[in-house]
């Protein structure tokens, strides 16, 4: 863990229709479950590392405090980072930011938490980007937004990952897509047999 970083929180509350059901982050990648590659990845990163999940925690084997959502009928990623701020507020009063990644991105950069905390600073919110595309549920946003994003979803009903990053001003920052895409995510089998190949061709990631 880095002292100086933020907490981190991998999202895995979703339903993962594409994938055919149950936990994403379950299927397993060169040896591991994708969300062991994860947390070992996020780990040297951050203060503290959660999981954002709903039902039975054991099931994901993983030593870590699991996070519900608070919000009932799975209204998505939204509703993970706003139980993580909520979290945050009350069991590390001290902490100001948190991390937050889904938890189908086996690829994600060594440098994720320091790159989008420098942006944050500032601003109080930062977004991934890579290759033209922004990846907002991969982002770092102040504890005190907690309460402009229940707001948002309570009282607006808004879901869009996109629509709260803009909200919030969040600035994004950009990634290299070589030799891949580091946000790549898997939402079916064959985004999984993709991964397989890359990790192969370049075991060091």
């Amino acid at each position: 863990m880095n002292p100086a970083g933020p907490a981190g929180l991998i999202l895995a509350g979703g339903l993962s229709r594409r994938m055919g059901g149950g936990d994403k982050g379950l299927q397993s990648l060169g040896g591991e479950t994708i969300l062991a590659r994860i947390a070992r990845r996020l780990a040297p990163q951050v203060s503290a590392l959660l999981l954002n999940a709903n039902g039975p925690a054991d099931r994901f084997g993983l030593d870590l405090p699991v996070v519900p959502d608070t919000l009932a009928g799975h209204p998505g990623p939204l509703a993970g980072i706003l139980a993580g701020l909520d979290y945050l507020a009350r069991e590390a009063p001290a902490a100001r930011f948190l991390l937050t990644v889904p938890s189908d991105c086996p690829f994600l950069p060594r440098d994720l938490a320091a790159r989008l905390m420098t942006a944050a600073q500032a601003s109080g919110a930062a977004y991934a980007a890579s290759g033209g595309r922004e990846h907002p549920v991969v982002g770092v946003w102040e504890v005190a937004l907690r309460g402009e994003l229940r707001r948002l979803l309570v009282d607006e009903d808004e879901r869009r990952m996109m629509r709260w990053a803009l909200h919030v001003g969040a600035v994004p920052v950009e990634w290299p897509t070589e030799p891949l895409d580091p946000f790549a995510n898997l939402n079916t089998p064959d985004d999984l047999k993709e991964a397989a190949r890359l990790l192969a061709a370049y075991p060091s990631l």
